[in-house]
Formats: structure tokens, sequence, C-alpha cells
């Protein structure tokens, strides 16, 4: 999930959940600019954030999962989402700071979401090709998920067939 438009379309069909991939958008954009992000300014944490106020400003009962972290700011920048998957090597780098976390993210005041959407899959298509970022990070990862599928029902074929 790169965008809110994929966001969007997922709860209307009624998506138990979504896993924004906020490491993967933080990649494409500084690949892109060329620029250095906080946490508060990830292009991956703003999305989620977005997402996350707009889910809860309206109502929408997916799941938001953030995923696929590059740093514990990231984490930290989301706290109160609705679940995280987390590295093991981030999860020790998290449980050696002592200081206190705050939450950011907050289901009863999600704060300022985008103005509510019904998108049919015109509208769909439209605003996911006008996000460059989201088109081309969502074609990247099908074309890599297709290739692990090969992968491995190569790895099962040569198993099966040891085994016969």
């Amino acid at each position: 999930m790169f965008s809110l438009a994929q966001a969007v379309a997922a709860a209307q069909v009624g998506a138990f959940l979504i896993s924004p991939f906020v490491g993967r958008i933080l990649d494409w954009y500084k690949a892109s600019t060329g620029k250095d992000y906080s946490s508060e300014t990830d292009p991956g944490v703003v999305s989620v954030r977005q997402i996350f106020a707009y889910y809860k400003t309206y109502g929408l009962n997916t799941v938001v999962m953030g995923a696929s972290f590059r740093n514990a700011g990231e984490i930290e920048a989301l706290a109160g989402c609705d679940k995280l998957t987390i590295s093991p090597q981030l999860l020790e780098e998290l449980s050696r700071d002592t200081g206190a976390l705050e939450q950011k993210l907050f289901a009863e005041k999600p704060g300022a979401a985008p103005a509510k959407m019904d998108l049919d899959e015109k509208t769909f298509r439209w605003l996911l090709n006008e996000d460059r970022m989201a088109t081309e990070k969502l074609s990247d990862g099908i074309r890599l998920f297709a290739k692990d599928l090969l992968a491995l029902r190569e790895m099962v074929s040569k198993r099966l067939e040891a085994a016969a």
C-alpha cells in the first residue's frame, strides 16, 4: 500500500487490514529528491498519518498496520497507529530506549483528514496514475512478489521431487 487512493479503495471494498510501506515510500522520495527527511517530515510517516486520519474521521473499520520501517524514529512518529510490524533489529533498538514514548496518533482525535472520497474504478485509476511514487512502487512490488512466488514454487517442487 503506497497511497491514500489505494487505502480508500481498500476500505470501500471492506478490507480488514492495509499495510502501508513506510520505508519504501521514504526510499522512493529520498532517491527522487536527494533530500533527507526527519521522522516528522518522512513521506511514509506522513502517508500513514493521512490514511489513519481519513479512516478514523470517516468511521472506516479497516485496520492500518504500518510496515517496512527504516528507523526507530518512523515507528515512534506513528505511536498510536492501529498496528505496526517491526523488525527484530528495530525492536531491539527500541527496547534500549529508556525515554518516554509519546503517543502521536489518536483514533478519537485523528486530526485533519482529506475530503471524503467515493472512488469508482475510473477515479481510482486516475488518482493512482497521478501519484508517480505509488504507481512505481506498486508495480515494483507486484513484480517482486511474482518473482518470489516463482522461486517459492520451484523450491517446493524440488523438495517434493526429493521426497518422492
